[in-house]
């Protein structure tokens, strides 16, 4: 069952969670995703199945929450989640962040550290509106940018293309993560297919040598996309969850 959450900045997130024991998995969605994707119906059923505590949540401009997509940003989604984490779950907590949702996760942990007991990325793209928007775009498109606000680019994942605003990459400038120490106390697990156009191994491969991490592996998955839905896929979250929630 869907419920509302009004966080602090008077945003209403919508989320569904089951009570289980811990530490809690929660689950942060992608770039114009949501919480009935493939990845989060089968992480709701298998922390369930499990016994396990679970949360997933839409931001804001995404999916059953309040605002308009193009009005948001990478700090909105950010407080988003740490509004959600903070209201809605108790205890250490398992992030799983998938695409966009790796980078929102690392923001996450930075905040709240003592709260993370481990962190799963699915294809996780921390700096995306920087290293893959901003460095992708050609001279007419940075000018029509910072000219009109907004441009639009052609998405397989939409019709009618992903609005990209002004406002989303300057606000990620202010939430870049690769560019200062990242220190992640907890174990890290990445899952990343080799056949992803989206968000290329490079960049899982790059967190890696970038972060400050004890117990952190990566591992490729030959064929894999961005999607990374298929049952074998999916049953490689479950098991790197469980490597990282330290439960005996």
């Amino acid at each position: 069952m869907t419920d509302h959450l009004s966080t602090p900045q008077g945003r209403r997130i919508a989320h569904v969670r089951t009570a289980g024991q811990g530490p809690g998995v929660v689950f942060l969605g992608g770039f114009m995703s949501d919480m009935t994707g493939t990845k989060a119906v089968f992480l709701q059923d298998w922390a369930q199945a499990r016994g396990r505590a679970f949360l997933g949540f839409d931001y804001s401009g995404h999916g059953q929450s309040s605002g308009a997509f193009r009005d948001g940003a990478i700090g909105d989604w950010a407080e988003d989640a740490l509004a959600a984490i903070d209201a809605l779950t108790e205890g250490p907590q398992v992030l799983v962040g998938s695409s966009m949702g790796g980078w929102i996760s690392l923001l996450v942990a930075k905040a709240i550290p003592d709260r993370i007991r481990g962190f799963v990325g699915i294809a996780p793209a921390p700096d995306f509106t920087e290293d893959s928007m901003w460095a992708g775009f050609s001279d007419p498109q940075r000018a029509a940018l910072m000219r009109d606000g907004v441009v639009t680019v052609p998405s397989e994942y939409s019709a009618d293309g992903y609005p990209i605003t002004r406002r989303l990459i300057e606000d990620g400038r202010r939430h870049l993560v690769l560019r200062a120490p990242l220190a992640l106390p907890f174990p890290v697990r990445i899952l990343q297919g080799t056949a992803d156009t989206d968000v290329p191994p490079a960049v899982a491969l790059r967190l890696m040598d970038h972060a400050d991490c004890a117990d952190l592996r990566v591992t490729l998955v030959k064929g894999a996309d961005h999607r990374f839905s298929t049952p074998e896929c999916l049953a490689m979250i479950g098991e790197a969850i469980e490597q990282v929630s330290g439960v005996v």
